[in-house]
């Protein structure tokens, strides 16, 4: 008998929660770099973030929206990951909760979970805590690397920070003094949110995620490449360092935001050009954050920015329908 069924009709084996484990694993190395640099403060801090997300999401599903129980998607561990990534060493539990809230209940449940949330979840969060406590969010304790209970937490300028202090005049004698090298950038030895300070462990991740095709490269490398170029450009025109392309590409939260939360299936584009498109305006506005606002990162308001406008970009970029013309 003839068997008539609705889309899709393709199968796989790989479910969600092999995707998301498969993420999970992605962010082991940059996880592994919080701890090496910025000792037990960064486990506990990743540790509240996943508990208070996995929390909120299990007792929100089974007490408020009366739906199945979605933790062991592990979904609600990457969103607590990725908050905990964002957010200083020093960060207080009480907050972090708050956040995790925020990115579970208000971000992603109230949209109607996993798959229907317009905006990621994790970038909710941490520009919520980001408004309401600027003073905490905004503590870079100095790295301390193997020390694990170092209780004499110093403070220091995060890369981009010290940038946006600089001015034509007298950016080489600053940038000589306290810009840190490339090589401390790209293994994590300075300060910042415990997620993004590693080049290398966030590359290795981008590396795994490529290998078992969880993502594609487009996003990150036109993410990445869009802010590596218009910086580059600036750069060669003008000879400021404050315009350095490699600071900018291996500084702040963009190696971060453009592996695992640009690529989000959810808040990205379905088509590779409309993600193409996607990725560069991405580049753009955080080029554009960077140089010209007060804030010295951009990452997260352009990635949510353009997590508003995927809906208006998978409306006009499409491929061509199966049977049309072209």
């Amino acid at each position: 008998m003839l068997k008539i069924s609705t889309t899709p009709h393709l199968q796989s084996s790989v479910d969600t929660r092999r995707i998301m484990l498969d993420v999970v694993i992605a962010l082991l190395p940059a996880a592994l770099a919080a701890v090496l640099f910025f000792g037990f403060n960064a486990l506990v801090v990743m540790a509240a973030s996943v508990a208070a997300c996995v929390f909120f999401e299990y007792a929100a599903c089974r007490f408020w929206f009366k739906s199945g129980n979605t933790t062991r998607d592990f979904s609600a561990v990457i969103t607590g990951l990725l908050l905990a990534f964002n957010l200083p060493s020093s960060m207080p539990v009480g907050m972090i909760v708050l956040g995790a809230f925020m990115a579970i209940v208000v971000a992603k449940l109230c949209y109607g979970g996993l798959g229907k949330n317009i905006f990621n979840p994790a970038l909710i969060g941490r520009v919520f805590l980001f408004i309401s406590f600027p003073v905490q969010m905004t503590q870079w304790p100095k790295p301390a690397f193997l020390k694990f209970f170092d209780t004499d937490v110093q403070t220091a300028a995060t890369t981009l920070g010290i940038i946006k202090h600089m001015d034509a005049a007298t950016s080489a004698t600053v940038a000589g003094g306290k810009l840190p090298s490339y090589y401390d950038m790209f293994v994590g030895n300075v300060g910042g949110c415990i997620g993004e300070v590693s080049a290398l462990a966030l590359l290795l991740g981008l590396a795994y995620l490529l290998w078992r095709r969880v993502i594609t490269w487009h996003i990150p490398f036109y993410y990445a490449g869009t802010v590596f170029v218009i910086t580059g450009v600036l750069w060669l025109a003008t000879g400021d360092i404050r315009y350095d392309p490699l600071t900018h590409l291996l500084s702040g939260g963009l190696l971060l935001g453009a592996v695992f939360m640009a690529t989000d299936y959810t808040t990205s584009p379905m088509t590779l050009k409309g993600q193409v498109l996607y990725a560069v305006l991405c580049g753009m506005l955080t080029v554009v954050i960077r140089l010209y606002s007060a804030y010295p990162e951009g990452v997260s308001f352009a990635i949510l920015i353009m997590n508003a406008f995927v809906p208006l970009i998978d409306k006009y970029v499409h491929g061509r329908v199966f049977g049309q013309g072209r």
